[in-house]
């Protein structure tokens, strides 16, 4: 079950954070003149989102593991 849950974390975490990476980088690049920091702050954005969800997917999987 460990094994499925962290599979589905490795897949939709990268989307999660490709997903996070181009909505955070539309909207600061409205804020910034130079394109520099919107690209740093998005970047930021992205590995958290991604690293948010597969810890998530982690914690989950040992959770159900020790239950079933």
């Amino acid at each position: 079950m460990f094994i499925l849950v962290l599979l589905i974390g490795l897949v939709f975490s990268p989307i999660a954070g490709i997903m996070s990476f181009l909505i955070t980088y539309k909207e600061y690049e409205h804020h910034y003149p130079g394109k520099k920091e919107p690209l740093r702050l998005a970047l930021e954005a992205a590995i958290f989102t991604f690293a948010f969800f597969m810890i998530a997917s982690a914690v989950i999987g040992l959770f159900l593991t020790r239950i079933y």
